[in-house]
């Protein structure tokens, strides 16, 4: 008896079994550090096969919304936010650089593949290539954009942005010689590969292609976090002064982030051009830049699982389930609701579910565990017995 009770007593809750747990998740994280890109692959196909099958089999997305074909429609039509959400974090999430007028280049790397491959132009590029182009045309507006603005930061820093992102779509508005001013660009050609069409009611050759490239960006992004570039670009969120004053080259860094964020946004506008079948001025107002910077703000910035995740969530409530709520409710014949424009309503739901999430969890649905101590770092000064702090994973001192 004496040996049991000389035993330490097992903790199984609070800070104790947080740290057990973790502990126990240690060779999990090791083998998904270790093999990223294979975890990644592994995970988007699951996501790809699992989310068709998630609507056409549970109630009641199989029964009051559209059919499986139109949602695989609008998860191909989301993946390009989340592409967005994925370049922007760059610019916001690592680099700390407060960018609002990234639809620009979303315009951009659309009206490049516009004028490859339309009538307008007379020219039918292929699409392939033109995606790798597009994201090059959009990164050398990055660095055109971030070599006169290195010197900002903060609001000066937005404020420019924002000038960009309003003078982009203007020029594209009145230039009507070069890209048809408010009748925008159609008749854009669609993906070519084998004999797979991508045309019509099958949604799921742009499905499929859109996976594919979320999963390479994904890739490349884990690879530029954990890489040499990706820890400058912290230390410079963190404290430009103390970067620079370490060694690090401040202005190409910079540079660097403006241009890879803008080729994603590139990339999504190549893609957008080829799915929608045309482009016009009106589709890269400041609307699409707020967007893309919330969803990787309540996304979790900084986290690339977290920003691509939340973009989807966030894409596939506003702009899919919101829109499709009035037929719900119809059906279902439930009284007042019955008689709600949803349609007309859906940018006030939006607001409040922004305003509460600021208010309830700032740092995100799914946050990076530095930005969240970052942002919880005064609630952590009063955890635990008087006299003793708590470690980052919550448990304290022994």
């Amino acid at each position: 008896m004496s040996e049991i009770r000389d035993l330490p007593a097992r903790r199984t809750s609070g800070p104790g079994l947080r740290a057990q747990m973790n502990q126990n998740l240690q060779p999990v994280r090791r083998f998904a550090n270790a093999h990223r890109s294979i975890t990644i692959i592994v995970a988007m196909t699951f996501v790809g096969i699992f989310l068709p099958l998630f609507v056409a089999v549970v109630p009641p997305f199989n029964t009051f919304f559209p059919t499986t074909d139109l949602w695989v429609n609008g998860f191909a039509i989301s993946g390009i936010y989340v592409l967005l959400a994925l370049g922007l974090n760059i610019v916001v999430g690592l680099s700390g650089l407060l960018d609002l007028g990234y639809a620009a280049f979303f315009a951009i790397g659309s009206y490049t593949f516009a004028f490859a491959a339309s009538p307008f132009t007379n020219q039918d590029f292929p699409f392939w290539p033109m995606l790798l182009v597009g994201a090059v045309v959009a990164a050398v507006f990055g660095i055109l954009l971030g070599a006169p603005t290195l010197r900002l930061r903060g609001d000066y820093l937005a404020i420019v942005t924002l000038g960009f992102g309003e003078i982009v779509p203007i020029v594209f508005l009145n230039a009507s010689r070069y890209t048809d001013g408010p009748n925008g660009i159609g008749g854009i050609s669609k993906p070519v590969l084998f004999d797979i069409p991508f045309a019509g009611t099958n949604f799921y050759p742009f499905y499929i292609t859109m996976l594919v490239i979320l999963t390479i960006t994904i890739i490349l992004n884990y690879r530029l976090q954990e890489s040499r570039l990706g820890r400058a670009w912290m230390a410079i969120r963190e404290d430009e002064l103390a970067a620079a004053s370490n060694g690090v080259n401040t202005v190409t860094t910079k540079l660097l982030a403006f241009a890879l964020g803008a080729s994603t946004a590139g990339l999504a506008g190549v893609y957008s051009a080829s799915k929608l079948g045309g482009v016009f001025p009106g589709s890269f107002d400041f609307t699409v830049s707020f967007t893309v910077l919330a969803m990787v703000v309540l996304g979790g910035m900084g986290n690339i699982w977290g920003v691509a995740v939340g973009a989807f969530i966030i894409y596939t409530i506003q702009s899919v389930i919101l829109k499709q709520l009035n037929q719900f409710f119809d059906d279902a014949k439930i009284p007042f609701l019955m008689d709600i424009d949803f349609i007309n309503y859906q940018f006030l739901i939006y607001g409040i579910a922004l305003v509460a999430m600021m208010l309830l969890r700032p740092e995100g649905l799914f946050p990076s565990s530095r930005r969240k101590q970052e942002l919880h770092a005064a609630d952590d000064e009063g955890e635990g017995p008087p006299g003793t702090l708590a470690d980052p994973i919550g448990a304290t001192p022994q």
